[in-house]
């Protein structure tokens, strides 16, 4: 019975082949990280910006311990029709892109 649980939630994560970001690292020094890819478990607490051009600029937790915390992610115009609230999780895949800044390639509601 573990063993299917297990295997179920594994499955079910559609980018369990990524590194998860470790957001101290991030902290520490975002400009090392740009251009590669992780995903993060993150919960939304706040839209902070929103630009028709641009996407939507949202404050996430992005998991607990001293590999996640609060980080902001760019969800670019790609993803207008998603419904992203406060309170909402998601499994988002980030890059890190130019300066630093997390930007959605994918995200999947859980």
């Amino acid at each position: 019975g573990g063993g299917s649980y297990f295997l179920a939630s594994r499955l079910s994560d559609p980018f369990r082949t990524l590194e998860p970001l470790d957001v101290s690292q991030y902290y520490e020094n975002a400009n090392s990280l740009r251009g590669n890819v992780y995903k993060i478990d993150a919960q939304v607490l706040n839209l902070l910006q929103w630009s028709p051009a641009n996407g939507r600029l949202y404050s996430v937790d992005a998991g607990s311990g001293a590999s996640g915390g609060p980080v902001g992610v760019l969800v670019p115009p790609d993803f207008k029709a998603v419904n992203i609230q406060r309170g909402q999780s998601f499994l988002m895949k980030i890059e890190v892109g130019e300066a630093g800044i997390l930007i959605v390639r994918d995200l999947t509601k859980k």
